[in-house]
């Protein structure tokens, strides 16, 4: 699934490319993937005409606010990610009118397809189909990101804001930073890195940890999701950028997915194991 680091360079790459630009047209084969409004036939009606006067990011989810009282809110899920460029459909199916990049396989699972008034197309493709999108008036999109947790590169996201939120959550460290309603955007990917830049081992419960355990991880923490930002994201697996390529965290990546490779620092073989249904990469001699 997409992190903070790869929703925020997709919002990023969108402010670019379609900010100010209005929606004329949206297509799609699977309805169910709107969620709100309630028919497909009442989402194209209300979001025709909108101009987008803001791009954004809350956790996960990418936000397009309009010149009225909308916001169009996507959430890319587990294998979804925005394209942007020009399509043709061919026999029921959208065939990239430049394949390039667009032309990668991952990128032609496409579902919904936004028409702009400067001819160009903004396209979710999505493997799974379990993205989430959703038109709502600003009162709704509020109580929808309520129960979301603070961002954490926000710069009022202080030590002793990060230290705060740990002390109100039990669980197991990885369990907690992955837990949207603590913290905003980090999921299996980065909170493995993190934790392994930290030498926390990801099992070790958070009221074990001690004041200079907490500190390292919210200064890695804090290092590493600009870091990946940077670098456009991590594409090991679905996500790719708006234009079509891949993010470059993966020369960057030391411990997610490395399991039976050495770890870069000790040259321990890397371990995975499961913990409340996801998998944690560290390696057992570094991390304690």
């Amino acid at each position: 699934m997409p992190e903070l680091p790869e929703v925020e360079t997709t919002v990023l790459d969108l402010r670019k490319k379609v900010l100010n630009r209005t929606f004329l047209d949206v297509w799609t084969d699977f309805p169910k993937m709107i969620k709100l409004p309630n028919s497909f036939e009442q989402f194209k009606r209300e979001i025709k005409g909108e101009k987008i006067e803001k791009i954004w990011r809350r956790g996960k989810n990418i936000l397009f606010d309009f010149s009225g009282d909308k916001t169009l809110l996507i959430h890319q899920k587990l294998t979804g990610h925005l394209l942007l460029g020009y399509w043709i459909l061919d026999n029921g199916y959208w065939r990239p009118k430049n394949p390039g990049l667009l032309g990668e396989r991952i990128n032609t699972y496409i579902h919904l397809l936004f028409t702009l008034d400067n001819g160009k197309m903004l396209v979710l493709s999505d493997l799974r189909k379990f993205a989430k999108v959703e038109l709502l008036d600003k009162k709704t999109l509020e109580k929808e990101l309520i129960s979301l947790g603070p961002e954490p590169l926000e710069k009022g996201f202080t030590f002793e804001r990060f230290k705060e939120c740990l002390s109100e959550k039990k669980g197991r460290i990885k369990q907690v930073l992955m837990d949207q309603k603590v913290i905003a955007g980090i999921g299996n990917i980065y909170s493995d890195e993190i934790l392994w830049q930290a030498k926390i081992h990801p099992f070790k419960e958070t009221k074990q940890l001690r004041d200079e355990e907490i500190k390292k991880i919210y200064d890695t923490m804090r290092e590493i999701l600009p870091k990946a930002i940077g670098v456009g994201g991590e594409s090991i697996s679905d996500f790719r950028r708006i234009s079509g390529e891949k993010g470059g965290f993966d020369s960057l990546r030391k411990v997610y997915r490395r399991e039976g490779e050495k770890c870069s620092r000790c040259g321990t073989i890397i371990k995975r194991l499961k913990l409340d249904g996801r998998s944690a990469h560290f390696c057992p001699m570094c991390q304690v």
